[in-house]
């Protein structure tokens, strides 16, 4: 895609993802000049800004607060009329399907933070990791420079309402420095970023943070937090529902009873926990564990593998949306079952099921009419989290509604009553084509 990209400066995009000195230069050419003299207008804490990166200028965003209630602080980004200018001419540039317009419209504006996005997914597919990192954390940093003063990162009372394309990209901005965090080996600082994210909008949780924060919090062996969590939430958010939750608090248990400093009676009491939560786990949502073990390249007993409970049957007659849950969490977390302990505390879990299948427990066929009848459909966020977690057997179970339709990763899924504060001037078909 960027082999062809050839610049002003005669350098093309594609020396950028050789890692050679280079590297700077096409996105920054016009500022090299002026680094010597550089200065950042504040202390920010999400990211520093590098000596590399062009100077800043405030590039038309501001927060703004609304309301105030009950000690929450409900706030929007604004984007002031030149800025509306460049969003306009980024759309015109994504219409092209030439990331070269992107990169000159970046030249231009620095720090526009969905030409940012956008070209920090083009670096990503040409796997430049570093300049793809580096985009989004220059977003970031804007976004930083544009908060107000009493915008929190820690308390957990500020809001910013997801149905606001303004608000979207910082949803997505922190989101994909959460996945390189998680990447670059630094799950304890992914899992802030994760919390972070849910704390912005927790009851519509537009990311669907509630699919990922079990994986982030065992990546992190914080246990204890993500059972504190499921005590706190499960009450009014039905985490049991979720198979994440449900495989990964048994998880947690299991880990928690492996301790060494643990007393033995703690120990033994933590240990039946986990297992009566993973038999409860693999009852309930029994097309987890064919998928899994698949995964982790282990091979079922046979017992297993034709039974009608795991087998073949238990897949097929799975429905589209609980299939996108399981495939999802199977193919993020597989690893953290692969550990030989956990496989064998599995396997011990799997024949007590099927023990108690076969005797007729009458809490296997009320679990078959709870899949039945609360997985018909999933809700946009959930399509949205799997877009964007690029986890390849759940996006290809995305429906056809989703998969049929353009996907913008600058925003992904736009909510269907979106809060529009303005829009994008009519234009010519002739002009879309001179522009292209």
């Amino acid at each position: 895609l960027l082999e062809n990209l050839e610049q002003p400066n005669g350098l093309s995009l594609q020396n950028v993802d050789c890692g050679g000195s280079d590297r700077r230069s096409v996105l920054h050419v016009e500022h090299r000049p002026r680094q010597r003299n550089r200065q950042f207008h504040r202390t920010t804490w999400m990211t520093s800004p590098k000596d590399s990166w062009p100077r800043f200028s405030r590039p038309g965003i501001s927060m703004t607060l609304l309301q105030t209630k009950d000690g929450v602080h409900y706030f929007t980004f604004e984007h002031n009329r030149d800025y509306q200018q460049i969003q306009f001419k980024f759309l015109d540039a994504v219409e092209s399907m030439d990331p070269n317009n992107i990169v000159a419209l970046l030249q231009l504006n620095p720090y526009h933070i969905d030409s940012l996005l956008q070209l920090s997914d083009v670096c990503r597919i040409q796997e430049d990791q570093e300049m793809a990192q580096d985009l989004i954390e220059r977003a970031l940093y804007s976004f930083e420079c544009a908060f107000h003063p009493l915008f929190s990162l820690t308390s957990g009372t500020s809001r910013l309402d997801y149905l606001r394309p303004e608000n979207r990209a910082f949803y997505l901005t922190l989101y994909k420095h959460m996945m390189f965090l998680e990447k670059r080996g630094c799950p304890r600082t992914a899992l802030e970023y994760c919390k972070l994210i849910l704390s912005l909008d927790p009851d519509s949780d537009p990311l669907c943070m509630l699919l990922l924060i079990d994986f982030l919090t065992l990546r992190s062996r914080e246990y204890q937090s993500l059972l504190q969590l499921y005590q706190d939430w499960e009450e009014h958010r039905n985490l049991s529902q979720l198979p994440n939750f449900s495989f990964s608090t048994a998880l947690c248990y299991f880990h928690l009873s492996q301790q060494e400093d643990m007393d033995p009676e703690e120990s033994e009491k933590l240990r039946r926990k986990a297992d009566q939560l993973l038999q409860d786990a693999l009852i309930m949502f029994p097309g987890v564990l064919m998928p899994l073990l698949d995964l982790c390249t282990v091979q079922p007993d046979s017992t297993v593998s034709s039974h009608a409970f795991f087998g073949p049957k238990s897949q097929i007659g799975q429905l589209p949306a609980l299939a996108e849950l399981i495939t999802l969490y199977v193919g993020r977390t597989y690893n953290l079952w692969r550990e030989a302990a956990v496989m064998l505390w599995l396997e011990d879990s799997v024949k007590e099921v099927l023990r108690r299948v076969d005797a007729k427990d009458p809490i296997v066929e009320d679990c078959q009419n709870k899949r039945k009848q609360r997985y018909q459909s999933a809700p946009r966020n959930i399509h949205r989290h799997v877009l964007l977690s690029e986890i390849k057997g759940a996006t290809s179970s995305l429906p056809l509604e989703v998969t049929t339709q353009p996907v913008m990763s600058f925003d992904p899924l736009p909510p269907l009553d979106s809060v529009i504060s303005y829009t994008r001037p009519q234009r010519q078909r002739v002009g879309a084509w001179v522009h292209g």
